[in-house]
C-alpha cells in the first residue's frame, strides 16, 4: 500500500498541463507525479527536469536513455521504475530483441559496444558505493563525447531520485507499466512487489 495517496490528475492545473509529456512517454500520468503534486512546486520542478534530461542533444537516443534508466532502476531494485523504464524504451523505439534481452545486455548481440558501455556506466553509477572508475571513463570516451556522458548521467541521476521516491512511497504501479513489466521483465522474476 502506498505511503501517500496520489491526487487526481486535475488537482493542479499547471502540473496537469506539464504532465501531458508523460502521455507520450508512458501513455498515462505516473502516480509518482500525482503524489508529488501535493507540493506542486516539486511536481512542476520534477517534470521540467525530466523533460530536460530526456531531451536528445547528441547521439544518446531516447530508447537508449530509457534502457539506461532500466539498468539504474534494476541496480537499485525499484520495480515501479523498472516497469516504467522498459515501457518507455518500448514506446521510444528500442529494438524488440533489446527489450527481450535487456538482462543480457553485456553479452547479447542486439547491443553494440557503445550501448554496452553506456549501460555499464549506468550500473556503475547506480550502485553504492559508486563504481565509476578510470576503466569506465576510458571506455566511455571511446564512443561518447562529454555532452553525451552528461546526458547519460542526467538520466542515471534522475532515476536515482525516482528510485528512492517510488520505492519509499510504495507508489502503485499503473496497468500499462504492469503489462510492459510482465512482458519484458517477468521471465526474470519481475513482479509488482510493494507497488500494488
Amino acid at each position: 500500500m502506498a505511503l501517500v495517496t496520489p491526487l487526481s490528475a486535475d488537482h493542479d492545473p499547471e502540473t496537469r498541463e506539464l504532465a501531458e509529456f508523460f502521455n507520450e512517454t508512458l501513455g498515462f500520468c505516473p502516480n509518482s507525479v500525482l503524489t508529488m503534486q501535493r507540493r506542486p512546486a516539486i511536481s512542476k520542478a520534477f517534470i521540467n527536469l525530466n523533460k530536460a534530461v530526456m531531451a536528445n542533444e547528441g547521439r544518446v537516443t531516447s530508447a537508449l536513455k530509457r534502457m539506461i534508466a532500466w539498468v539504474s532502476s534494476n541496480a537499485t531494485g525499484c520495480r515501479y521504475c523498472q516497469a516504467h523504464a522498459i515501457r518507455a524504451a518500448e514506446r521510444y523505439g528500442a529494438e524488440q530483441e533489446q527489450l527481450d534481452n535487456i538482462w543480457e545486455y553485456k553479452t547479447h548481440p542486439a547491443f553494440s559496444d557503445a550501448e554496452r558501455i553506456a549501460l555499464d556506466f549506468s550500473l556503475a553509477a547506480s550502485v553504492i558505493p559508486n563504481a565509476v572508475d578510470d576503466n569506465i571513463k576510458k571506455e566511455l570516451y571511446k564512443y561518447w563525447d562529454e555532452g553525451e556522458i552528461v546526458e547519460m548521467l542526467g538520466v542515471i541521476s534522475l532515476f536515482g531520485y525516482l528510485n528512492r521516491w517510488n520505492d519509499s512511497m510504495g507508489t502503485m504501479v499503473e496497468e500499462g507499466a504492469i503489462e510492459s513489466g510482465e512482458q519484458y521483465l517477468g521471465k526474470h522474476g519481475w513482479e509488482k512487489g510493494k507497488h500494488v
